[in-house]
Order: structure tokens, then C-alpha cells, then sequence
């Protein structure tokens, strides 16, 4: 049975619908940098989508290929997440999608190295004749968090992270959101397919412990 990280780290992917304190280790991603609204159709956001799950296909399907990884078991494609922030706004400002900044990623698995990224984006350019040039192998340590499940609208996610905010008042904590480390969203359903009031999405933010 192939590995499934949503099965295998419920920790990290499927949280409760009441906020949570979690330690999240060190992960790397396929990632892809931008900005602007990500439903605006044929945007920078949805090419980035395509050359995501363009080179997480073509490293999961890499047994079938001459290529060979080392370590390497089958596994499920990890759901798409998303970090994003909007320059000079604290928090996020849902009315105003054009000014999102983002960097969508999926996770990989231990497993895959820089020179395994490197040879999935050379192949998915010249296979699947698309531009994967923008796409980045990247690590990211989250640290101290605190995370959601929400359940609902994507523009409905201010109630959510209200409930975090509370939380976190009410237990000594603060948000830490900086340049480096960012509003943290997993994708657990396909939007396109799912009614929004049944999406699930989990939501995370970098904490602190305020100074007594």
C-alpha cells in the first residue's frame, strides 16, 4: 500500500475543528513563488498549480523510468498548501485577492534529493512541454504553531482564525508572522469538485510565548 502522509502524520493534516498548539519539524517542498489573485483563470496562480503537480507526478511515477532514487517507496501526492502574505498588511485582507503573495508547494517526500528535483524539473519541461523554470526545491522548519481545521468557504476563514486568535489570548501565546514565517494553508478538498461550504482546510499560523 502506498505511503499516505494525511494517514501517516494526522498530526500535521487533519487537526480538529478547535484550535491546537503543534511543533512542526523541518519539511522540504516543491515550491512555486507569486503574486496575485489565485481564482483569476489562466493567472500566474494556476500555472503554478500545473507545474506543481507536473513534477510531483513525474518523481512519484520516476520507477517506471530509467531514473532511479534512492530510498525511494510508492506514495500518495501530498495535498497542495499554500504560505501567503500581502506587503504592508497585518493578517490578511480576504477583500483584496490581487495583492496576495504566495508560494504554493507540495511536500515531498524524505526520500527526494535537490539532484532528484533537479532531474524531475529537466524531464517535465521536455515531456510535458511546460515551463517549470520558476519552480524551487525548498525547506521550511514551521516551528511552533498553532492550527485549525476549517471547514467552509475559503472567505470564511477569518472565523477560524478568530478561534486561533482567542486560543492563543487565552493561553499565553502570540502570532508570530514575519517575513519568515507565514499564514499556512493545507488543501484538503479539491475546490473544484467540492461545494464550498464543505471544503476542508486546514489552517496554521507561527506562534510564540508572550514574555511574563
Amino acid at each position: 500500500m502506498a505511503f499516505d502522509f494525511k494517514k501517516e502524520y494526522r498530526e500535521f493534516y487533519l487537526p480538529a475543528t478547535k484550535p491546537e498548539i503543534i511543533d512542526v519539524p523541518s519539511a522540504n517542498y516543491l515550491a512555486v513563488r507569486g503574486k496575485g489573485d489565485p481564482n483569476q483563470p489562466d493567472g500566474d496562480y494556476q500555472k503554478a498549480l500545473a507545474v506543481l503537480y507536473a513534477l510531483a507526478y513525474t518523481l512519484k511515477m520516476s520507477y517506471k523510468t530509467d531514473y532511479r532514487i534512492e530510498g525511494f517507496f510508492d506514495y500518495v501526492v501530498p495535498p497542495l498548501e499554500g504560505f501567503w502574505w500581502q506587503e504592508g498588511v497585518k493578517g490578511v485582507n480576504y477583500g483584496d485577492k490581487s495583492s496576495f503573495c504566495w508560494i504554493s508547494v507540495i511536500r515531498l517526500p524524505d526520500f527526494i534529493t535537490v539532484r532528484d528535483f533537479e532531474w524531475a524539473r529537466e524531464t517535465a519541461t521536455r515531456k510535458k512541454k511546460l515551463d517549470c523554470s520558476k519552480a524551487e526545491f525548498l525547506t521550511v522548519e514551521e516551528g511552533l504553531c498553532v492550527q485549525i481545521m476549517h471547514i467552509g468557504s475559503y472567505d470564511d476563514e477569518p472565523a477560524s482564525v478568530a478561534l486561533m486568535d482567542q486560543y492563543l489570548a487565552e493561553n499565553g501565546y502570540e502570532n508570530d508572522l514575519s517575513d519568515a514565517r507565514r499564514h499556512h494553508e493545507i488543501y484538503l478538498s479539491d475546490a473544484r469538485k467540492t461545494e464550498p461550504a464543505k471544503l476542508k482546510t486546514v489552517i496554521r499560523h507561527p506562534i510564540k510565548k508572550i514574555d511574563q
